[in-house]
């Protein structure tokens, strides 16, 4: 079953874009169809994710990777290093780009990998639909060719204002180098009569902004933002991590990564609810949105320690949807999990795609519908 809120956010993207929205969403019927009646094999993905590089240059203290108890501070300089090289990147896009998937480009912060222009530049040559995921720290850099290539979206993160943005960031003056360069964005696009890259900001509620969310509608007011996205916190305790650990040994796999989302989140959800509720009465020349989007009551929940998802259907499709290719070459299922389908280095997208580990990995996953370390990943309620 589709969640009903879901199928709002579908209907208003369909309004922003619509021809994208048409090919998302065959797609995405496609793969629900898999889920329910192939037993662990899939059509192509809607969406693949390229984490162009482990590095980051902001330390956020909510970050799973980065931040006070990031799991990538745990990881070897070798392992922190590896990125595919553009060559790479375009063997694969070579082969993509005939079944038309959203490309999404992440990291750490994928603006630090030396041929990032160029990797973009060569998703949109494919003519492929191209999100950045970036903390807008380098975006003045970037500005003009990122309008001139054509780059449909970014995805920009926010927590405050100023001094509050810069103090969860780790970086005084991190607050002005985005607006530096969300202002030459927004002039390139003017000076070429350019309405993209759309600017979406997004925000992680976290201990520290959640009672001053309403800060950030000026703050997209001021960057001229196509929309503000307001994003509850990923957050484990211990209890999910030895729990998905039984999964892991039967997938062969570690919950490494999930680790660095083992702390307390510290949020009060009676006043994050009516912070909410204030923030998205009012009416803005921008979208305004909230994801998940509770209730009063299953927000409550989402911040106990015991929480299990109930409204978005309790199960995770995701590994039938996307794919994420990592800085080694491997394809997850997931950002979180060290599980591979295979390698790009060593074969074809196509093959890893429906290969037999994959295979196993969606068999496992729709028989116990999700693993414990799932419950609050985004994924879970995008489909």
């Amino acid at each position: 079953m589709i969640p009903l809120r879901n199928v709002g956010r579908f209907f208003q993207k369909t309004l922003r874009q619509p021809w994208y929205a048409l090919s998302v969403g065959l797609k995405r019927a496609k793969a629900y169809f898999a889920y329910n009646f192939s037993n662990g094999t899939s059509a192509y993905p809607e969406a693949i994710t390229f984490f162009l590089t482990r590095l980051c240059n902001l330390r956020c203290k909510m970050c799973g990777q980065w931040g006070d108890s990031g799991a990538s501070k745990t990881h070897e300089h070798s392992a922190l290093s590896t990125r595919l090289s553009l060559v790479e990147i375009k063997k694969v896009l070579d082969e993509i780009s005939r079944f038309k998937p959203h490309i999404t480009i992440f990291g750490g912060e994928p603006l630090m990998h030396p041929e990032a222009l160029e990797i973009m530049r060569s998703i949109k040559a494919k003519g492929l639909h191209c999100l950045i995921i970036t903390n807008g720290v380098m975006l003045s850099n970037f500005a003009e060719n990122l309008v001139n290539a054509g780059i449909d979206e970014l995805n920009i993160s926010i927590d405050g204002q100023r001094e509050l943005h810069d103090h969860i960031r780790g970086l005084a003056g991190a607050f002005d180098k985005i607006a530096g360069g969300v202002d030459s964005i927004n002039d390139f696009k003017k000076k070429f009569s350019k309405n993209k890259p759309l600017i979406n900001l997004q925000c992680t509620i976290n201990q520290y902004n959640y009672e001053r969310l309403d800060e950030l509608l000026e703050v997209a007011a001021r960057f001229k933002a196509n929309s503000l996205t307001f994003h509850n916190l990923i957050f484990l305790n211990q209890g999910a991590i030895e729990r998905q650990k039984k999964f892991d040994g039967l997938l062969g796999c570690s919950s490494k990564e999930w680790e660095g989302f083992v702390f307390e989140p510290g949020i009060d959800p009676q006043k994050l609810y009516q912070t909410l509720k204030a923030v998205l009465s009012q009416k803005h020349p921008f979208k305004v949105d909230y994801f998940p989007n509770f209730s009063k009551e299953s927000l409550t929940a989402y911040y106990d320690d015991a929480y299990m998802p109930e409204n978005y259907g309790r199960r995770c499709v995701s590994p039938w949807m996307c794919a994420y290719i990592f800085p080694d070459g491997e394809v997850k299922p997931c950002l979180n999990s060290s599980y591979s389908f295979g390698n790009i280095k060593e074969n074809d997208f196509s093959e890893i795609w429906n290969s037999k580990k994959a295979v196993e990995f969606r068999r496992l996953l729709k028989k116990n519908k999700i693993f414990p370390a799932c419950v609050r990943c985004t994924e879970l309620y995008r489909y």
